[in-house]
């Protein structure tokens, strides 16, 4: 791909020029979880400094725990962004993790990853005494979101002294699981990126080290290559597919809308998530 096209496949908010509403959305939706529900606020789960994560619990002992990863290409947005997607889990007494990370370029990729890691770490290791349920987690993930998620799929949990993956099932939305493009797209000035580290942090390099169900989902009215990306690591992970007839290309929906779905408890996507626990 020249970096032409590398712009016109990745850039989502030249792609989608109305975004900012869809932000203004995001944060009117997420200040309405955090009244209603009351989460507990930049919970620790490492040293650095956005190593933090917010925890809602339902009423009753709750019966999963989803732990959301924002996107943003990996640098930019924030948790407080995506506290809507907290309610419909709730409301089915499942515990949500809305996590943080630290952003590029003020560290890499791959420090990013290792944070993710090391929150679902905490939340099998501590999470109970915080309300959360242990034994029946889901991760998921938007956009540079949905890349950590999948690379929480490819992850050797042994290596971190467990047993198998701390998680029952995953979802990526809108993911890249290919991060060669990265490295001709504009935002790699923030990403420093070079091509062997583009492939050391891609999904689709690695097999999955679970066979947990993974829910691989994106607007249907995004980008060609999100699409693309959707469909490559359906293509590479067969043993992890959630739907049996194709990744789920959610109608009408483009990159930024396709999230806004989790403020539905009746959507294809909030139902199709509930049915991972």
């Amino acid at each position: 791909m020249t970096p032409e096209e590398v712009e016109r496949g990745y850039n989502n908010r030249a792609a989608v020029p109305e975004y900012p509403q869809w932000f203004a959305k995001y944060a009117t939706w997420s200040q309405a979880a955090r009244d209603r529900y009351q989460p507990a606020r930049d919970l620790r789960y490492g040293e650095n400094p956005l190593e933090t994560l917010d925890l809602f619990v339902p009423v009753a002992k709750p019966r999963g725990t989803f732990v959301f990863i924002h996107g943003g290409y990996w640098r930019s947005l924030d948790k407080d962004d995506f506290a809507f997607v907290a309610a419909p889990f709730l409301e089915q007494g499942i515990a949500v993790v809305n996590l943080n990370y630290d952003l590029c370029p003020l560290v890499s990729i791959g420090t990013i990853v290792d944070e993710c890691r090391r929150a679902l770490a905490w939340v099998v290791r501590v999470g109970s005494r915080h309300g959360a349920s242990t034994g029946n987690v889901v991760v998921g993930g938007h956009s540079a979101g949905g890349h950590l998620t999948a690379m929480m799929f490819a992850t050797d949990w042994t290596a971190y002294g467990m047993a198998q993956a701390p998680f029952a099932g995953g979802v990526t939305l809108s993911g890249v699981h290919d991060l060669a493009p990265m490295v001709k797209f504009s935002y790699n000035v923030d990403l420093k990126l070079e091509a062997a580290e583009a492939k050391r942090l891609s999904p689709v390099t690695y097999g999955s080290r679970t066979q947990a169900p993974l829910l691989m989902a994106c607007g249907a009215d995004e980008t060609s290559e999100f699409l693309r990306q959707t469909k490559l690591l359906w293509d590479a992970w067969p043993g992890n597919r959630r739907h049996k007839d194709g990744p789920m290309f959610v109608p009408g929906t483009d990159h930024f809308s396709v999230v806004a779905e989790y403020a539905d408890p009746m959507s294809e996507l909030t139902q199709a998530t509930l049915a991972l626990f």
